[in-house]
């Protein structure tokens, strides 16, 4: 069962108002930049509208779609970067949650064309290991949705060339987490190489990294 079969309606859309403006109070979503998306059920996803400011988005504001973005419900209008989500839901069966965001420095990282690809600290090999970039696709089309598809299957997070950063979880906190954990991990690469000479893990140390993980997941089942 979906997490989100588990929630009402109700509940998922004070969930999308709450995590939107924890990411617009985070810098993440200025303006009315940046879009999120949960799953209804197996054939319908909760977004957020387009052209709405996060900070003052309302439970009623949100549109239903269908997994095609054909418009079921809802007032306003959809996102016009629905195109991304689908394509995370498309290829991955065991999420219900998408978010995506303008985090500053990792934006920054997107935008000289570097992912984040060194394992620096322990925290990056533990939470979402590489994050890749994404190639350059025009906002709002469908070549977002082909640029994501090659590292969907295997990654919870990726940068967009020049854009931003997308993340899902199994539910809204987990891709809001992930979120959060990718523009940390940017501004310690940022910090790390501005210091000089930094340090990557090796892979004796990354081996036991994942070991350590695959316990610690064990253990909170």
């Amino acid at each position: 069962m979906l997490d989100s079969e588990c929630r009402t309606e109700v509940e998922l859309r004070r969930d999308l108002v709450r995590f939107s403006r924890l990411l617009y109070r985070l810098g993440f979503m200025p303006g009315t930049s940046g879009n999120l998306s949960v799953r209804l059920d197996d054939s319908r996803l909760l977004v957020t509208p387009t052209g709405v400011s996060k900070f003052l988005l309302r439970s009623a504001d949100m549109v239903i779609v269908d997994l095609q973005g054909r418009h079921l419900d809802g007032y306003r209008k959809v996102t016009s970067e629905v195109s991304m989500h689908l394509a995370v839901y498309r290829h991955r069966n065991d999420v219900t949650a998408v978010v995506h965001s303008h985090p500053p420095i990792a934006t920054a990282f997107a935008c000289v064309g570097r992912g984040l690809d060194e394992m620096l600290c322990q925290e990056a090999a533990m939470t979402l290991g590489v994050v890749p970039l994404a190639t350059y696709a025009t906002t709002g089309t469908e070549e977002v949705a082909a640029s994501l598809a090659p590292f969907i299957p295997d990654h919870d997070a990726i940068l967009l060339a020049n854009h931003g950063a997308v993340t899902c979880g199994t539910t809204l906190l987990e891709a809001f987490q992930k979120m959060e954990i990718v523009e940390h991990l940017a501004n310690i690469a940022l910090v790390a190489h501005q210091l000089g000479a930094p340090r990557t893990l090796k892979h004796e140390q990354l081996k036991q990294l994942r070991d350590a993980k695959t316990r610690y997941l064990q253990n909170a089942l």
